[in-house]
């Protein structure tokens, strides 16, 4: 039972205080005329204030709560090394053990792991979680068991009790891992990229470790190339991408004699390789209306650069006018088709055809050019029908398709093949297949008629849209290392126009430029991934419709295989969860791609030397300690709250005297009769000595 003296006032503070003061001045004021019975009114002044002030005894009968102490236990990745969990193991059993034999004190094991999405040790958040759950005039403590390498320092509450940090690992423990300090997004193809990598040895170091390390690098899992490089200083690494889209370069350390883990001895990069700009040539044979088109299309892209010319006026004319009165100037052919045709990523001829102007050894070498890895755009108008086609040049040997002759002068409906369907310059436009009713787009009014041929198999041209009676009317091929594609019409500006409802053509000319140009996006036959957290996201583009299934192999080097799923014509997909974070390998066929799922070295492996430095100033505003595991257990004492918590082989807890009342009870001090009759004595004491009596 407990009891205390408490006041509940009669009146309020501020007439308490005037009384107070108006009695002070009487009693002062009948000191000085020396009447002898001051000191009894003083009495009497005071007993009255007293009473006022409502003096009352308050019992209560409280029933004491046990002190609580939190033990935090470091589960993540990084404890795995070297013998760190068997460390854990034994000091939580010690522990345990220990502030069990404690009175009045109650333990609360608190166990993390890694945090999701490579967060890392969130050490503080789940001592604020654990603070959360209990009253905190009953935390005596908290004990973490951990290496000292959390990822949110920043969120640490304020405890209202000593806090210490019990480290694992060893004084001898040392590792190397290895930074990348700076890696662009993108790059430009055929143009050196600049990485930054840096090596770093942490902890005990042995003197035997050498001051340079071989760097083992390699481009989407491909051919590896050995450097060596110094630690402990960044240097610069330069780079050539292979091929446009994502490139994936992996950097890799060897393992070194007694490093901790070789987790984070990888880097990965992932880089986007583009185009600086990608270079045009159209050269139009006569002006007429889709010449517009195709120069508005390619002028509003910025990433060409476009070269075009209207042949109207041979070279070899020569008729005496002078140069600054020519309307039409000589074009220069040879520059263009001899010297300067490999720097074109793509050459057009809009209704070209052959007038004396270019030498059977120019077209040649535009042959060659597609050959060696060039693209070439046939955009074909009635000439390519006639006599004077450039199918009968040196340039037939690249054209897909040769032209029968005849030409349609009629109303037709593009439609899109069964290959165009799946086609990626043609997929998803809007235009139904051949064996459907009514297509969406309007019509064009004339078509050069082209021979199917009869070649078949995989290096057979493709026919992505038909026209009148299903005769081919867009044609793609590849030869040699290039790309050549035919447009067996000049009425691709009505879509422009709207007429009959227009169709997409600014979007299919574009993908028909870009899929010449090599763009790896509008590659038919391509495996790629993304990845979103701990999942991949598997999609195979391909003109087959057989069924497909991925081959993934994990960091670790199993594998498994993933059926896909057709969600579009030519378009499979395939969700996979990855196991662990790192370098993914993919295989369907005979496509290959690699990807990487989050960082090659997880955030918990960044650093692995036991510290206690990022949680010292928490510690010290607690006067806990830090001490190592393996320097012994520490013993446990109870201190005095506000007193230093740890010393040499011992850490401490402060008892709160917490408790619960269960009930109370308020009596007046004295009952009022007393007051009366002691306030009654004093006055009339007072005014008998005055009296002389």
């Amino acid at each position: 039972m407990i009891r205390d003296l408490i006041f509940s006032p009669h009146l309020p503070l501020s007439a308490l205080a005037i009384l107070a003061g108006i009695a002070l001045v009487l009693v002062g004021f009948s000191a000085l005329r020396g009447l002898r019975g001051w000191p009894l009114r003083a009495g009497a002044a005071a007993l009255i204030l007293i009473y006022l002030a409502g003096p009352s005894l308050q019992q209560e009968e409280r029933d004491p709560l046990s002190d609580i102490v939190l033990l935090l236990v470091d589960e993540s990745a990084s404890q795995d090394l070297a013998d760190r969990s068997t460390q854990v193991a034994e000091a939580v059993a010690g522990l345990t053990a220990r502030l069990n034999a404690l009175p009045n004190t109650e333990l609360r094991i608190v166990p993390l792991g890694d945090a999701p999405d490579n967060r890392g040790t969130l050490l503080m958040t789940a001592l604020a979680e654990a603070m959360a759950d209990e009253p905190r005039g009953r935390l005596a403590g908290a004990i973490m068991v951990s290496d000292g390498q959390l990822h949110d320092v920043e969120l640490a509450s304020d405890f209202p009790a000593p806090l210490h940090l019990l480290l694992t690992g060893a004084p001898t423990d040392w590792d190397r891992r290895l930074i990348v300090e700076n890696a662009p997004s993108f790059a430009i193809l055929d143009e050196e990229v600049t990485l930054t990598l840096k090596v770093e040895d942490q902890g005990a170091v042995p003197a035997s470790i050498g001051n340079t390390t071989p760097l083992i690098v390699s481009i989407d899992g491909g051919d590896a190339q050995e450097f060596t490089i110094p630690v402990g200083r960044a240097i610069d690494v330069p780079l050539t991408l292979a091929h446009g889209g994502m490139n994936v370069i992996q950097f890799t350390l060897p393992e070194a004699a007694g490093e901790l883990t070789t987790r984070n001895n990888a880097a990965m990069v992932q880089i986007n390789g583009v185009r600086d700009r990608l270079r045009v040539l159209l050269v139009s044979g006569e002006p007429h209306n889709g010449e517009r088109t195709w120069r508005n299309l390619l002028k509003s892209d910025p990433s060409v650069d476009l070269v075009h010319f209207t042949i109207l006026r041979p070279p070899s004319k020569q008729d005496g006018v002078p140069v600054t009165e020519l309307s039409l100037i000589a074009f220069p052919t040879r520059e263009l088709f001899m010297e300067k045709v490999d720097d074109f990523d793509l050459i057009i001829f809009d209704r070209y055809k052959l007038r004396g102007i270019l030498p059977p050894s120019y077209l040649d070498n535009i042959a060659r050019y597609v050959e060696d890895g060039g693209a070439v755009l046939f955009a074909a108008g009635p000439d390519f029908a006639s006599a004077d086609s450039l199918y009968r040049s040196p340039l037939a040997r690249i054209i897909p398709l040769a032209p029968s002759g005849r030409i349609y002068e009629q109303g037709y409906q593009p439609r899109l093949t069964d290959i165009g369907a799946r086609h990626p310059v043609t997929e998803g436009l809007g235009g139904l297949r051949v064996a459907t009713d009514a297509p969406e787009w309007g019509r064009w009014f004339r078509q050069i008629d082209l021979d199917p041929g009869t070649e078949t198999g995989p290096d057979a041209p493709e026919v992505v849209m038909s026209g009148v009676d299903d005769r081919p009317l867009l044609v793609l091929d590849r030869v040699g290392e290039g790309r050549v594609a035919v447009l067996a019409s000049d009425h691709a500006w009505l879509w422009t126009r709207g007429i009959e409802g227009g169709g997409p053509q600014l979007e299919l000319l574009r993908r028909l430029a870009h899929w010449m140009m090599k763009e790896p996006e509008l590659e038919e036959e391509a495996l790629t991934a993304t990845s979103d957290g701990a999942s991949l996201t598997i999609t195979r583009r391909s003109l087959s419709d057989s069924d497909h299934e991925v081959t993934i192999e994990a960091p670790d080097g199993t594998t498994v295989t993933v059926p896909m799923e057709e969600v579009s014509p030519g378009r499979f997909m395939a969700q996979h969860q990855g196991a662990e974070m790192g370098l993914y390998r993919l295989t369907e066929g005979d496509q290959e791609a690699v990807m990487v799922l989050g960082p090659a070295a997880p955030r918990e492996f960044e650093e692995t030397i036991a510290t206690g430095a990022k949680l010292a100033p928490v510690i010290a505003a607690t006067k806990g300690g830090v001490m190592a595991l393996s320097n012994g257990l520490p013993m446990i004492r109870t201190v005095a709250e506000g007193r230093v918590a740890a010393g040499r082989g011992w850490i401490g807890v402060t008892p709160r005297a917490a408790f619960v009342t269960q009930s109370t009870r308020l009596t007046p001090l004295f009952p009022g009769w007393l007051w009366l009759v002691i306030l009654a004595g004093l006055t009339v004491w007072a005014w008998l000595r005055e009296g002389r009596r």
